[in-house]
């Protein structure tokens, strides 16, 4: 059965849920936008078990597409699921790691027992990726996603990623 699909025009450090889902960068190490949003107000227990990580299995970062989790620190969720989008490019279709990315952090998800997660619109910042195909890519991939998670919140930062995903979830 697929998820219940909620959208929230909001700030995402601020969901009280099972798993947020960080727009990381292949280093874990935290930057600009969501991640950096969600390093700064989740703390230092985050950064420090990204560091562990990266020590133990992700030398070389993780792979786009692929997902995993760490503490969520001061955040009001249990633990935050880290995936690294792809840059969008004109040239090359990325769709399929886009789409990855939502898959790999629902099966984290599932592995934690996680019933509530809650993502950003991955890759819509500084990977440019269009927010109407990211729309489309993340609503289809959720509901076609075989998981045990019972809700998944949208939450998107403007009113023009909201207005756009709606128009999709509908």
């Amino acid at each position: 059965m697929s998820p219940t699909l909620t959208l929230i025009q909001g700030d995402i450090t601020e969901q009280a849920v099972d798993a947020v889902v960080n727009a990381a960068n292949s280093s874990l190490l935290g930057g600009g936008g969501v991640d950096g949003a969600i390093h700064r107000r989740g703390g230092p227990e985050i950064l420090a078990e990204c560091r562990a990580l990266r020590a133990a299995h992700y030398g070389r970062g993780l792979p786009t597409g692929q997902a995993v989790a760490t503490t969520a620190g001061h955040l009001p969720a249990r633990w935050v699921i880290h995936t690294v989008g792809p840059v969008h490019s004109d040239s090359e279709d990325r769709s399929g790691l886009l789409a990855s990315c939502y898959r790999e952090s629902l099966l984290i998800a599932d592995e934690l027992g996680a019933e509530t997660v809650a993502f950003p619109a991955i890759s819509t910042g500084v990977y440019r990726w269009p927010m109407e195909d990211a729309a489309r890519i993340a609503v289809e991939t959720v509901r076609d996603a075989e998981t045990a998670v019972e809700e998944v919140r949208f939450v998107l930062f403007d009113e023009q990623a909201h207005a756009t995903f709606a128009a999709h979830v509908r």
